[in-house]
């Protein structure tokens, strides 16, 4: 029988739990089926050893958030055109009063950065997520790991080289970013090109992620150009009943778009830090946008 205290202890701990999984799959289904696992586990073990509860709970956590990466990513493999995480609402600006945690946690869950670590191992990727997001001290993620700490101080020092050599960081102000999106989503819905072409970077790209599943380009498009030229286009025909609105979205201010009420696209802009636009991200899948339902 599981007691009222080892389901309160479990829920204490569930928000980190979540995000740890989330963080490691970039998925909300996946990372609930992880947690789930855990609380079977946590709830038939014998906890009268567990002197950490949260230590204990982020170990299995973290392991099974790493098998199901292992198996998530062969599936992967053959997923009709880009793949991108999943996004979720978030609201920082209202519930984290302290701006630098704002965005820390902004940071660690940002859609660009998730991106990123899509190309690290499922072992960095843990590592990165318990060190970066969580501040977890290396012996705690030695240990979830079953790996000799200097091991993981050198996946830590790999894993940060990767992500930031690929995602410099630099704060984006949330009013700033909320700025540049209005005017873009103004300048595409008014075909001004050459506006968007000064908020477009040369060598901006555009990733949509329809899964196969609604109108998206297959493959990346490369140029600022190019990727003007696109969203002008899709912008003269717009989904039918369409409402936009911004949301937080993953920490930074994104645009939804809802058809007939529901979720249909999600918008966000990876800025550079000359305040262009390096990468437009374009969610369409519609297994993907239940967490950004308003």
């Amino acid at each position: 029988m599981v007691t009222d205290s080892a389901t309160d202890v479990f829920e204490e701990h569930r928000p980190v739990l979540t995000g740890v999984a989330y963080r490691m799959l970039g998925r909300i289904a996946d990372a609930e089926d992880v947690v789930q696992e855990a609380w079977l586990r946590w709830s038939g073990t014998d906890r009268e050893g567990v002197r950490e509860p949260r230590a204990y709970l982020v170990r299995i956590t973290t392991r099974l958030a790493i098998d199901r990466l292992r198996q998530v990513q062969s599936r992967r493999e053959t997923y009709v055109g880009p793949w991108l995480p999943e996004p979720i609402a978030t609201d920082y600006a209202e519930t984290v009063p302290d701006a630098a945690e704002r965005v820390a946690l902004s940071e660690s869950v940002s859609l660009a950065v998730l991106v990123v670590l899509e190309s690290l191992s499922p072992l960095e990727r843990a590592v990165f997520v318990l060190r970066e997001a969580f501040g977890f001290p290396y012996a705690e993620i030695a240990a979830a790991l079953e790996r000799g700490e200097p091991a993981v101080r050198r996946l830590a020092g790999r894993a940060r080289r990767h992500v930031e050599e690929r995602r410099p960081r630099f704060p984006v102000d949330p009013d700033q970013q909320r700025d540049l999106t209005e005017r873009f989503l103004a300048a595409a819905t008014g075909g001004d090109l050459q506006a968007l072409l000064t908020m477009l970077a040369p060598d901006a790209r555009l990733v949509a992620d329809s899964g196969g599943k609604a109108k998206a380009p297959l493959r990346a498009l490369e140029t600022g150009a190019k990727v003007g030229r696109f969203l002008v286009a899709v912008a003269q025909q717009p989904p039918q009943d369409m409402e936009a609105m911004f949301r937080e979205i993953n920490g930074v201010p994104a645009l939804l778009v809802l058809s007939g009420g529901k979720p249909d696209t999600v918008l966000w802009l990876d800025v550079a830090e000359d305040g262009r636009v390096a990468c437009v991200y374009v969610q369409r899948n519609p297994d993907k946008l239940a967490a950004v339902a308003p």
